[in-house]
């Protein structure tokens, strides 16, 4: 799958997923390959990105994921590392 994540000011992250853990306004839940489409808000937490290098952490400060096509994009309001 294909990340990105992007706020108003830069593109945080972007490339080769695994899976990808979000903090849902309605519940965590996770995008694995071949996800069903999928659009959902975000409320503050943590981004867990699982790739071949490992597991890294984002900070958010609320948002939108959209998931499509093994393509992922979060719009965030603001990230933290």
């Amino acid at each position: 799958m294909y990340l990105e994540i992007i706020t108003p000011d830069k593109r945080v992250f972007e490339g080769e997923v695994s899976s990808v853990s979000f903090p849902g306004t309605q519940g965590s839940f996770e995008v694995l390959n071949n996800h069903a489409p999928l659009i959902s808000t975000l409320e503050n937490g943590r981004i867990r990105v699982t790739s071949a290098t490992g597991n890294q952490y984002f900070n958010v400060d609320g948002g939108v994921v959209e998931v499509l096509n093994n393509k992922i994009i979060v719009l965030a309001e603001a990230i933290t590392e």
